[in-house]
């Protein structure tokens, strides 16, 4: 097993610095400045806000902190946070945001800590706090802490099909195009992208996938592309897929490169998306700075749930020191409104991404049960052991910290109605009718048609 992820991490290396090195080169056609290669820290100014009457008890021990993100909509509330002075309310006037070039720079940069030129901690896919907790994807298998204490979104991604596909069948429903895709795999195969392996992204697409009677691993060639550069490597017909947050997908649309096969809200609608976590260190040696923190990012979730003010978010979202791109292909995705590219269109606002409360209730609470679902596909994709499963509610236990997010919660006033009583969402369900229940994963695993593990 050691093995298997000191293999993975050295081949992951490789990647990433490929990547990196093609980001750069593709940055001007992308429209990202240096500081999304460099990892550059991208400072503003606040906007004026009522600074929280603070007790001694809610004092944080430091003002500073540094925390890593992405330029997919995911990163909004950390953004808006900052932007907004919700950060500076609860006393955290120094907060550095810093655009990541990848998600393996990301990883590589809580390994070193913002002490060392990292950072403390972020937004991340998931199950990535787990498995560098477990020190799977780290250099030299090296253990790094961490505790989960927020889910930042859920919705706001999709599944891009190249346009040379438009009209062949490939949709939600894949039925009708696995003979194409089995003429493929003897000449060129099929080949999709995610952005990191084994989390949000690379689950979407293999769900997608194996719901329509394919295998990800022996029907279609998988890849690994930071965000950025997906819808340039499109344009260059060097992929025919790819799975990642808007506003990459709708930006493909736009351009006229691709369609939208799917939307992950067609696939679990209401599912949980992209989270943030920290370094346990850093939480542990700064307990009040962690809750200020908690309680920027839920003021700014609650501000970007008010659909008045997403205009506005788009606008800050697009601009150069963030996204750089045009703010009004956010401003549509924001409101529920697709173009899917291939004459569908979707306009309806249960689709759109959420941060605060979604169609089941708390979106940023970090259930357990979610943690559980991220870990169970590892085990089925055969990226993780069995035993695993076994031992889930150890390792949930000791990364998911939502103690912490009641605790910033009740701090910061929040309804007791909107503070989840239960770890745990109960019965998921997907757009193939199968369903998840967190009381019994190894159930959901024999239901399933296409995986990699014996049940």
């Amino acid at each position: 097993m050691t093995e298997f992820f000191n293999q993975f991490s050295r081949r992951k290396f490789i990647l990433t610095a490929g990547a990196s090195a093609g980001a750069v080169f593709l940055k001007g056609c992308l429209g990202n400045p240096p500081a999304s290669i460099t990892g550059k820290s991208v400072q503003a100014q606040p906007a004026a806000q009522t600074v929280a009457n603070l007790t001694p008890e809610q004092k944080p021990e430091t003002t500073t902190v540094k925390l890593g993100y992405i330029p997919i909509v995911e990163a909004a509330p950390l953004i808006i946070a900052k932007e907004k002075g919700f950060f500076a309310k609860y006393g955290m006037t120094n907060v550095n945001l810093s655009k990541q070039a990848s998600w393996g720079s990301a990883r590589d940069n809580i390994e070193i800590g913002s002490a060392g030129g990292g950072i403390d901690g972020g937004q991340w896919q998931m199950p990535m706090p787990h498995l560098i907790s477990e020190g799977l994807i780290t250099k030299g298998n090296q253990k790094i802490p961490m505790y989960v204490l927020c889910q930042l979104i859920t919705h706001g991604n999709g599944i891009a099909i190249a346009n040379k596909h438009l009209g062949k069948g490939i949709s939600l429903q894949l039925a009708g195009a696995k003979s194409l895709f089995t003429q493929l795999k003897s000449s060129t195969p099929f080949t999709a992208a995610f952005t990191f392996p084994h989390v949000n992204q690379d689950l979407w697409i293999r769900y997608w996938l194996a719901a329509g009677g394919l295998d990800p691993d022996a029907d279609v060639k998988l890849l690994t592309v930071p965000a950025a550069q997906t819808v340039a490597n499109m344009k260059t017909g060097t992929m025919d897929a790819f799975s990642t947050g808007d506003p990459w997908p709708n930006r493909l649309v736009k351009d006229k490169i691709g369609y939208m096969a799917a939307l992950t809200a067609e696939i679990w609608k209401n599912h949980p998306e992209e989270y943030f976590a920290m370094k346990a260190d850093w939480v542990d040696k700064n307990p009040k700075a962690t809750k200020a923190i908690l309680k920027g990012i839920m003021a700014a979730q609650q501000w970007l749930d008010n659909f008045d003010n997403r205009k506005e978010a788009a606008q800050i979202l697009a601009g150069r020191n963030y996204f750089n791109l045009p703010a009004e292909v956010l401003i549509e995705p924001f409101q529920g409104k697709y173009d899917m590219g291939d004459g569908r269109k979707i306009d309806d606002k249960s689709m759109a991404a959420y941060y605060w409360k979604d169609g089941k209730g708390s979106v940023s609470y970090p259930y357990k049960s979610h943690d559980l679902w991220f870990i169970t596909e590892n085990v089925r994709w055969g990226f993780l052991p069995k035993e695993y499963l076994t031992n889930a509610k150890a390792l949930i236990d000791k990364v998911n910290r939502e103690d912490i997010w009641k605790e910033a919660a009740k701090e910061a006033g929040i309804a007791a109605a909107d503070i989840p009583t239960s770890t745990s969402r109960g019965v998921e369900e997907f757009f193939d009718g199968v369903k998840f229940d967190p009381e019994k994963p190894e159930e959901y695993l024999r239901s399933l048609k296409i995986k990699k593990v014996t049940v």
